[in-house]
């Protein structure tokens, strides 16, 4: 066998082996205020590939951040997770959600106000429903209060634009109320403020997943 053929076999072995671990990817939307601060919770966790910033469960196509933002679009804030669930499961990410929340808000989640940064669910099939509903009835036992957070069936995700995606990363400069910052050191700047850490330390002690330092 020549050297190219068994480059050209090589290559369509890890082509085809690429494809099938695509194939094998689950998604997960989920609504949690501030996607910017769901992104980066759930960027950290062993088995997700992927975490992208968007809105669904609104009325619009296509809607921008300030539409869905100035309300009336049905839209929520949501990331959707992608996973591989031969690392971690639904049932996983799920109760790892709900204790990074508030759900027991119905109007908003910390600092943030309004129908868009509401929690919710969004499920991409019955098993994840399933997932959903048990997590959330595990949260509603710990918690000893009723849990607000709906799960609806998978609806059409939009992505928000580049600008959100990653945003706690992202080293260029702004200038804010503090000064000028970078972009990373702004939402850190807001996520203190926003007491999201403080609130959900309340309510979930040291069962909260992404509290600095944990």
């Amino acid at each position: 066998m020549n050297i190219q053929r068994l480059f050209l076999i090589t290559a369509a072995c890890i082509g085809i082996s690429t494809a099938a671990q695509a194939a094998d990817l689950k998604t997960l939307t989920v609504a949690g205020g501030c996607f910017w601060c769901v992104e980066a919770d759930f960027e950290k966790v062993d088995g997700v590939t992927s975490a992208v910033s968007g809105f669904a469960g609104g009325t619009v196509s296509d809607p921008t951040y300030k539409e869905v933002v100035a309300g009336g679009t049905g839209h929520y804030e949501v990331v959707q997770i992608t996973y591989d669930p031969a690392v971690v499961q639904a049932d996983t990410l799920l109760n790892l959600f709900f204790r990074s929340v508030d759900p027991l808000d119905a109007g908003g989640q910390f600092c943030d106000r309004g129908d868009s940064y509401r929690t919710a669910i969004f499920a991409a099939d019955t098993a994840q429903k399933q997932a959903a509903e048990q997590a959330k009835a595990n949260a509603q036992e710990a918690l000893g209060k009723t849990v607000v957070t709906p799960i609806f069936s998978a609806q059409p995700f939009y992505p928000a634009d580049a600008y959100h995606q990653d945003y706690y990363k992202q080293s260029s400069l702004i200038l804010t109320r503090f000064g000028p910052k970078t972009k990373a050191n702004a939402y850190t700047a807001y996520r203190e403020a926003c007491g999201r850490d403080e609130r959900v330390k309340q309510l979930w002690g040291s069962d909260a997943p992404f509290l600095p330092g944990s």
